[in-house]
């Protein structure tokens, strides 16, 4: 229990807060969402890839991200022509399964657990996903070469894809940042995983579950929260990794469905109600997942 009450109670609470003061003052969710994404997050992203040793556990990052899309892809296409899923269905199923929330809920989970070591690769990750799931999750929500251009463009237009590259850069070539600009970098930055928290309380105050599929959610929740952090845990004994961006990676397998997918279903009518229950009930059952898999990992 001391693991809930350490790690997932204060983020809990957080989440709490936005559920909260969403339901009450029914605030613009877009609006707080744009200003995390197009100032805080693009700062914390530099800061972080400014600041890292960057080495093979970066590569060994790319190729486990790529892994487990592809396991979790070829589970949902065996699962889809086994029970005959036609190509809306199948889509939502990826966007729940395939996409977890790495970032506004795996992040300060990670934080509160592993201390900073911890957390500075979650924000690596967190950056590698936010790209994954932005182009892979706009492509089979859209499907076919229209879905391809889109998202492409959808990345491209990803503020923390340039903080990534700009970052590599004066990483790479040594180049120095002032103190005073640093500060103000980290002081922005800083604002990005309390925010997003908040967003991710606020998104689940919006979800609505009109009619709840309990095969296709109970089928979507075991994948998401059982198989994925299975086969990350696989991928860490196979892949020269330490123990602590293993345990990072597992986690963040282990995170809910993504909040963003709900958008893409609904953008795109890939079972969009379906993708919304099968959030929510992720989220819900991740607060008993998560806590045992901090424990089994020590």
């Amino acid at each position: 229990m001391s693991v809930f009450f350490q790690v997932v109670l204060p983020v809990l609470l957080v989440f709490g807060a936005g559920y909260v003061i969403q339901k009450i003052a029914h605030l613009d969710i877009k609006s707080i969402s744009t200003v995390a994404l197009y100032v805080m997050l693009p700062n914390l992203v530099f800061k972080t890839f400014y600041e890292a040793d960057l080495n093979e556990e970066y590569i060994m990052m790319v190729i486990f991200a790529a892994l487990l899309l592809a396991a979790i892809l070829i589970i949902n296409k065996v699962t889809a022509t086994i029970k005959q899923f036609n190509q809306s269905l199948e889509s939502g199923m990826i966007l729940s399964t395939a996409f977890m929330n790495s970032g506004n809920y795996g992040a300060p989970i990670i934080l509160f657990a592993f201390g900073q070591e911890g957390f500075t690769y979650a924000v690596s990750f967190l950056v590698l996903q936010a790209i994954i799931m932005n182009f892979f999750g706009v492509y089979y929500a859209a499907r076919g070469g229209a879905g391809i251009k889109l998202a492409l463009k959808t990345v491209m237009k990803m503020p923390p894809t340039y903080a990534v590259l700009l970052a590599l850069v004066m990483n790479l070539g040594s180049f120095p940042v002032s103190e005073n600009l640093m500060s103000v970098i980290t002081l922005v930055g800083d604002a990005t995983i309390p925010t997003v928290m908040l967003i991710l309380g606020m998104q689940l105050a919006e979800i609505t579950v009109k009619q709840m599929e309990w095969g296709k959610v109970s089928y979507a929740s075991v994948v998401r929260l059982f198989v994925s952090p299975l086969i990350a845990y696989l991928l860490t004994l196979v892949l020269p990794m330490n123990s602590m961006l293993a345990n990072v990676l597992i986690v963040a397998a282990a995170c809910p469905s993504a909040a963003t997918t709900t958008m893409y279903a609904v953008q795109f009518d890939a079972k969009p109600d379906l993708v919304s229950s099968i959030t929510l009930v992720t989220t819900l059952i991740s607060v008993v997942t998560i806590p045992i898999l901090l424990i089994v990992l020590g």
